[in-house]
C-alpha cells in the first residue's frame, strides 16, 4: 500500500502549493513598482498585476512642441514599470514554489 501514501503526499504538496500560489497572487495586488524615463521626467506606478496606479509628469513637458517627446516618455516609463513588475512577480512565484517539484519553465498563471 505504499502507492496510496505517495498519492497522499502528492495531494498534500499540491494543496500546499495552491495555498502558496493564492497567497503570492494576493500579495501581488499590494506590490508597487515604478518605471521612469527621461531622467525621471515621467514616472509610472503599477501594481503587481500590471494595473496603473499613478502617473507623474514634470511640468516642463507640457509645452506643445514637447507632445511627441512626452508620449514617448510615457510609453518608456510604462515599459520599465512593466518589466519591474514581471521581475517582482517572478520572484514571488519563486518564493511561493520553493521546494516544490515543479518542472522548469512551467507557467502557473502569475
Amino acid at each position: 500500500m505504499k502507492g496510496l501514501g505517495d498519492i497522499g503526499k502528492l495531494m498534500k504538496q499540491a494543496q500546499e502549493m495552491q495555498t502558496k500560489m493564492q497567497d503570492a497572487q494576493a500579495s501581488l495586488e499590494e506590490l508597487t513598482v515604478i518605471g521612469a524615463s527621461g531622467g525621471g521626467l515621467v514616472t509610472i506606478t503599477l501594481n503587481g498585476k500590471g494595473a496603473m496606479q499613478g502617473l507623474e509628469i514634470d511640468p516642463s513637458l507640457f509645452a506643445e512642441d514637447e507632445k511627441e517627446i512626452l508620449e514617448d516618455l510615457i510609453v518608456a516609463a510604462h515599459n520599465e514599470a512593466r518589466v519591474r513588475m514581471e521581475e517582482a512577480a517572478a520572484e514571488k512565484m519563486k518564493e511561493a514554489t520553493a521546494g516544490l517539484p515543479i518542472p522548469p519553465g512551467m507557467n502557473l498563471g502569475l
